[in-house]
């Protein structure tokens, strides 16, 4: 067989991430894993297809439908996929998900060769005759730290991938998927093994562990909290917001809570306990103690400057509440809010205290969810004030913590687990007619599900 062009091959590393379009342009979603199948001897692996993220879960789409990696995209050559979940089979393999990091022999192609355990950081897949594809080509690290020398080998030169994941580890999987979303990285953590996910998320750092904590069901938050050392995981919470952290912490049994509580930082953690004393189901349990708090005196330019942090949600950086000092929680008498809108429209030098709205009614600690509910609805806000009987601040309840509650309690896995079709695909695409999946396989329209040799 004449040698196929270089230019066809394509590293698994860097289609991590990468955009998918249809034949029009439209994006269907993004490269979630590389799915393979292993084959006996040394015959290279059979690519199977892609797993797609797709609004926070994955679908699978056939190889066979990809005509080429152009300007950072993989571009299909149809818009007719199945919307299923993908559901990995036992013969099935993610290339990022579960051969990078993994430890392996190279065997050179030579008389004279001795085995050298290596560590793989790349895979390259390409294009054979019939419009199949191979993962022909392995990229190896030597040694076992991070200086060793790189090189690309062929896969016939190379054992141990049908070895157990022992001893992986997980800094090329972070490194491949470091531009997720907290909510997407969530969704590939949720599809990793119990092992895995604890391997990924002991290399996260407490920010990034914070953030991917609060996408995640709350019995997968309890087991990844409780895979870390006490004094990692106070850290942890600490870097969570107050009303995630202590709903978090809600679910543990009461003396591991107060334990990891007295661990964490006096000030972050008394925070934690007032959001505790509160029932789940009124406005001081599902506030947050962290909204955007300024002195009378400071100017608008000051108001606009912390709203731009980035950490922000929309509904926190909408308004900036006015309070007499102190101004955290739970605050002096609480004046009144200033819409981010009505911001805009000031002088910088402008007092926030003469641009305040007086007129929205707060809420209190005790107040239902339902009442919660309708008072936001009725005013057509995205948070609202919560006071003390004293008139304090002492949090802010958001549109999207209300959401958070009324739906089910086992929402996120629901999200994450769904297995039925959705009833409209982003990018304007059409979702497979009813019927149209063939018994045993993944509900591709127009193509079966490959068989393994």
């Amino acid at each position: 067989m004449p040698p196929r062009p270089a230019q066809s091959r394509v590293y698994c590393r860097r289609l991590a991430g990468l955009l998918v379009l249809d034949p029009n342009g439209d994006q269907v979603g993004r490269v979630h894993d590389v799915i393979v199948t292993l084959r006996l001897g040394h015959e290279p692996p059979r690519v199977l297809g892609l797993a797609v993220e797709v609004q926070r879960r994955s679908i699978f789409v056939p190889i066979g439908r990809v005509t080429g990696v152009e300007s950072g995209a993989v571009v299909l050559s149809s818009a007719r996929l199945s919307w299923r979940r993908f559901q990995q089979r036992p013969n099935e393999t993610r290339v990022l998900g579960e051969l990078l990091d993994r430890r392996v022999t190279f065997i050179p192609n030579s008389d004279e060769a001795v085995g050298e355990e290596v560590t793989v950081v790349d895979a390259a897949i390409e294009p054979i005759r019939g419009g199949d594809w191979v993962l022909d080509q392995v990229a190896v690290r030597t040694g076992r730290g991070r200086r060793g020398e790189v090189r690309t080998v062929s896969w016939d030169e190379v054992t141990g991938f049908s070895l157990p994941e022992e001893g992986q580890g997980a800094a090329n999987l972070l490194a491949a998927f470091e531009k997720l979303r907290p909510a997407d990285l969530a969704t590939l953590l949720h599809d990793l093994s119990g092992k895995r996910r604890a391997e990924v998320a002991a290399a996260l750092d407490d920010e990034r562990l914070a953030d991917v904590l609060e996408e995640l069901p709350e019995d997968e938050q309890v087991e990844l909290l409780g895979g870390l050392a006490e004094e990692r995981a106070a850290d942890v919470l600490e870097a969570m917001g107050p009303d995630d952290a202590a709903d978090l912490l809600g679910e543990l049994p009461a003396e591991d809570a107060e334990r990891l509580l007295r661990l964490m930082d006096p000030g972050e953690a008394a925070g934690v306990r007032r959001l505790l004393l509160y029932a789940d189901d009124t406005a001081g349990g599902i506030m947050t103690s962290e909204p955007v708090v300024l002195a009378p005196s400071a100017t608008v330019a000051e108001a606009l400057a912390r709203i731009r942090e980035p950490e922000l949600t929309p509904a926190l950086a909408a308004q900036i509440y006015v309070v007499r000092p102190p101004c955290e929680t739970p605050t002096g008498r609480y004046l009144g809010l200033a819409h981010f809108q009505r911001l805009l429209r000031e002088p910088p030098s402008t007092l926030v205290g003469g641009v305040i709205d007086v007129d929205i009614t707060s809420l209190r600690p005790e107040t239902p969810l339902a009442e919660v509910t309708r008072h936001l609805a009725s005013y057509n806000l995205v948070a609202a004030p919560v006071l003390d009987a004293s008139g304090r601040l002492v949090g802010v309840v958001t549109v999207d913590d209300v959401l958070d509650h009324l739906l089910p309690a086992d929402w996120r896995e629901q999200q994450l687990d769904a297995d039925a079709d959705v009833g409209t695909a982003p990018g304007g695409l059409t979702p497979p007619p009813a019927g149209g999946v063939a018994p045993g396989d993944r509900g591709e329209v127009g193509a079966s599900r490959p068989a393994t040799p």
